[in-house]
């Protein structure tokens, strides 16, 4: 009879302890903010896959500054139409090795894109690059590309 007591009270500990805990996870903003520049990330990732123009410019800021690995840098409209062409045609897409830092309204990840790329006017190929991103919580809630910049991987040491 006291070990079923016994066995009971710490049952019910568990699951209010766990309770707490998922609450105060559900609270903290910082695991909500990450969680929704993850999702903003992903929402990128499928759209540089399969553009759409419309969708680009809602997750793209107007002060948008895109920059490539080759050194170009594009505003808003330029992103869009590289996609929106056929300049830029990622057939597969893969982000690896993210790390999401937030700080207040702006987060900034860090990433290991690869895919393979079937642009206009070129043989198809593949990329590999270090990519920063920057993104910006707009008053309206969602989260915004303000900045990308895409560097080649360092040559290895001889």
């Amino acid at each position: 009879m006291k070990n079923t007591k016994l066995i009971r009270t710490a049952l019910i500990a568990m699951i209010i302890t766990t309770s707490v805990i998922s609450a105060k996870a559900q609270k903290m903003p910082g695991v909500r903010a990450q969680k929704a520049v993850e999702e903003s990330v992903d929402q990128l990732r499928k759209l540089m896959l399969d553009p759409d123009s419309a969708k680009l410019a809602a997750i793209a800021s107007d002060k948008l500054s895109y920059g490539h690995s080759s050194g170009k840098v594009q505003n808003k409209q330029e992103f869009i139409h590289s996609f929106t062409s056929g300049d830029s045609d990622f057939t597969t897409l893969e982000f690896t090795d993210q790390s999401i830092t937030v700080s207040g309204n702006t987060a900034i990840v860090r990433h290991t894109l690869t895919g393979a790329t079937n642009d206009k006017g070129k043989a198809p190929g593949t990329a590999k690059l270090l990519i920063m991103l920057v993104w910006q919580k707009q008053k309206q809630g969602g989260w915004v590309l303000l900045a990308r910049q895409a560097v080649k991987f360092p040559e290895p040491a001889k």
